[in-house]
């Protein structure tokens, strides 16, 4: 059983792993930086002074500010004038070599230690700029390069803001926790006073509760984000790359473009709506069948493969969180179809049967030997089939995948058909 103040340790112990990593990050960016400029040197840019000589002021400055001078970080108008001077010296190393974009990048980091409040997505979006200029080649000079230069600074500026407000939830989240966890201490040390023979049992109760609060939220949301941001990021990055590739076809660039855009706010929304714990928007406006019919559609113009949805039995509505759950599983099947599947054509069905629900995602993909663990997250960092069995198991269904190589995949989840009201 782990103590509140070992509890307390720990968190002490991550705060200053954490304090060193952004201590320490600078240096790295401003190291690889200067490598790549002197053995990869991109075209003259502009320069107020030579790259080292501004190198060694950004780093100068760091030093002076966060490693020499640690305790200043709880001063927020010295902090302020720290993070204005740091994308300054930013700026001007991005603009003298794109290859200073890596070091660019610790804005993001130091956004989160050095402002408060909104100045740190003003922080964010600053930081977003220099890095996007620095991944274009430097400042836009043709109509083409402004325009790949917007997507990117919209790109890095709309993810790290993101990325940023999760943070400041996740901030908040823990300062609570943390109050919580010493409020709970108190009340136990004075229970204590008063039940020492219940002791040992009392604080193994509350201990595994509060555990076993933080880890189904930490659950929730891992599911959440890998249904969100997860997959609408790697339609993003498959897009991007598409329109690289069609640069000299500017229907086809312009397309992919509009695509990772529309991706870009639909994962933003849904993001947005994980966090507050609300139901998917396609299930606010339309039923499960015609909110499937609409996902195949969209997925099947984008991936350029047919998607067929077919509904057998008598359709009506089910417990939000079924709804859910059989949604959510279609998508990251659709997923996975597109990331590994390879096929020509995918089949949904959708079979209401009495007291059970059935959702069918089959395609004639190169397909996969399903080994005898499953559940394992696999080895690209992807969690694929844990989250939908997770999702699944949450409302008393099964999950089975059948697939062999070359013989396509089936995946077929069954859950209750638990009721719901009308809309």
């Amino acid at each position: 059983m782990t103590s509140t103040a070992e509890q307390v340790d720990r968190l002490a112990a991550w705060e200053n792993r954490e304090s060193i990593l952004y201590r320490l990050l600078p240096y790295v960016g401003l190291a690889v930086g200067m490598l790549l400029t002197a053995v990869a040197p991109t075209p003259a840019g502009f320069s107020v002074l030579p790259d080292p000589v501004l190198a060694a002021l950004a780093a100068a400055w760091i030093a002076w500010f966060v490693n020499l001078h640690p305790a200043w970080v709880k001063r927020r108008k010295l902090m302020g004038i720290y993070y204005i001077g740091l994308i300054g010296l930013a700026g001007l190393l991005v603009l003298d070599s794109p290859w200073y974009a890596f070091f660019a990048w610790v804005g993001f980091v130091h956004a989160f230690v050095a402002l408060h409040g909104r100045w740190r997505f003003v922080g964010v979006a600053a930081t977003g700029v220099l890095v996007g200029t620095g991944q274009s080649g430097g400042l836009p000079s043709s109509l083409g390069h402004w325009l790949l230069w917007s997507v990117l600074v919209l790109f890095n500026a709309g993810l790290a803001g993101v990325v940023s407000w999760f943070g400041t939830v996740t901030e908040r989240q823990n300062a609570n926790r943390k109050l919580l966890v010493e409020e709970l201490a108190e009340t136990n040390r004075r229970l204590a006073e008063t039940m020492r023979e219940n002791e040992g049992l009392h604080a193994q109760l509350l201990t595994q509760a509060r555990e076993a609060g933080v880890t189904d939220e930490r659950q929730r949301m891992a599911r959440e984000i890998h249904d969100t941001l997860a997959q609408g990021l790697t339609g993003i990055i498959t897009q991007l790359e598409a329109a690289g590739q069609a640069r000299d076809r500017r229907a086809d660039w312009q397309r992919h473009v509009d695509t990772a855009v529309a991706l870009a706010r639909e994962s933003l929304t849904e993001a947005r709506r994980s966090v507050r714990a609300v139901r998917p928007e396609a299930l606010e406006a339309a039923r499960l069948p015609e909110a499937l019919a609409e996902l195949a559609r969209r997925w099947s113009t984008i991936n350029e493969v047919r998607a067929d949805v077919n509904v057998t039995g008598d359709a009506h509505p089910l417990h939000p969180e079924v709804e859910v759950t059989l949604l959510r599983a279609a998508q990251e099947a659709l997923a996975n179809v597109a990331r590994h599947a390879e096929a020509s054509r995918v089949g949904l069905t959708l079979s209401y049967m009495g007291d059970v629900v059935t959702l069918d995602v089959r395609d004639d993909g190169v397909g996969f030997p399903v080994t005898d663990v499953p559940a394992v997250r696999r080895a690209d960092g992807g969690y694929g089939l844990t989250v939908m069995r997770q999702r699944v198991a949450r409302v008393g269904g099964e999950l089975a995948v059948e697939s062999e190589p070359g013989g396509g995949t089936a995946v077929s989840a069954s859950v209750p058909a638990l009721a719901g009201g009308a809309r």
